[in-house]
């Protein structure tokens, strides 16, 4: 089975785990990372020949015009991952529109292709903001991948479909939602898709809960971020909790992440939504030669 590959470009200070300590209006005095970092992510997946979605912050793509169109160049989608990581449902309707209109126009000027797909920050469509798939759908977005079916306390639609879907918005529009991937132990939902859940497991168990998902000839969904291959980044002096979901395993991510590209095929989620035939080829911004 063919798997989506997804990195959600955004600078370790972006986290919505310090946003109690950490305003935006600060971000600029910390030291950057993200262009480093995604290189050393670029570099890996090109070692392994994996094509991939990026899931670009618009903040990022502004200060970093540059690192988009190199991700672009070496055949990866670029994708939105809004503009300024604010949890929707903190957001205004008002609000959401605007960054979610101005983070596409950004990704779309440096690559001057279209911005099919959309994750939100955190993961924060819930049942507080499901309106905001309607905006997706009026912005011209195709698919999202911002509804994980878990319960969380910062995010989760723990009733929603486990599998890439159409989706019917509360307006009527259509969407295609490609879910954070779940794997069913007696009843319960248990996120296995990447990011802190990846560094959390040990790899084995990791490894196994991902299989069992292809071997229901299903696609499942891999996440992670820049900033968990930068076990000497900056430390964030934040609450136990956050400082745990941010700082768990970070020095172990990226072997763990030699051992996934080994192990499992992966391709951009564009692609895995057309072999799925959940979406139509052309949908695709990835570069073609």
């Amino acid at each position: 089975m063919i798997n989506a590959m997804t990195v959600d470009v955004e600078d370790y200070y972006h986290v919505s785990a310090f946003s109690d300590v950490i305003s935006s209006k600060d971000w600029d005095g910390y030291e950057s990372r993200v262009e480093h970092n995604t290189n050393k992510i670029l570099d890996l997946f090109s070692r392994y020949r994996i094509k991939a979605t990026f899931f670009v912050l618009g903040c990022v793509a502004e200060n970093n015009p540059n690192l988009i169109k190199k991700i672009f160049n070496e055949g990866h989608e670029i994708a939105s991952h809004g503009y300024s990581h604010q949890l929707i449902y903190n957001q205004s309707i008002k609000v959401f529109r605007e960054e979610t209109s101005r983070s596409k126009k950004i990704l779309e000027d440096i690559i001057q292709k279209p911005i099919k797909g959309y994750r939100a920050a955190s993961y924060s469509i819930t049942l507080k903001s499901e309106w905001a798939l309607d905006i997706l759908a009026e912005e011209g977005f195709e698919y999202d991948s911002s509804i994980f079916p878990v319960k969380h306390d910062r995010y989760g639609m723990s009733n929603a479909p486990k599998l890439p879907y159409k989706l019917t918005t509360i307006e009527g529009n259509s969407i295609i939602e490609f879910p954070l991937s779940t794997l069913n132990i007696f009843g319960y939902a248990l996120p296995v898709a990447g990011g802190g859940y990846f560094r959390l497991y040990p790899y084995a168990f990791t490894k196994f809960a991902l299989n069992k998902i292809n071997k229901k000839n299903n696609s499942f969904v891999f996440y992670l971020h820049p900033w968990e291959v930068d076990p000497d980044q900056p430390k964030i002096n934040a609450g136990r909790l956050s400082k745990f979901r941010h700082y768990n395993n970070l020095h172990k991510c990226e072997s763990r992440l030699h051992e996934l590209l080994k192990d499992f095929k992966f391709d951009t989620m564009a692609n895995v939504l057309c072999d799925l035939g959940i979406m139509e080829t052309s949908n695709s911004n990835i570069m073609t030669e």
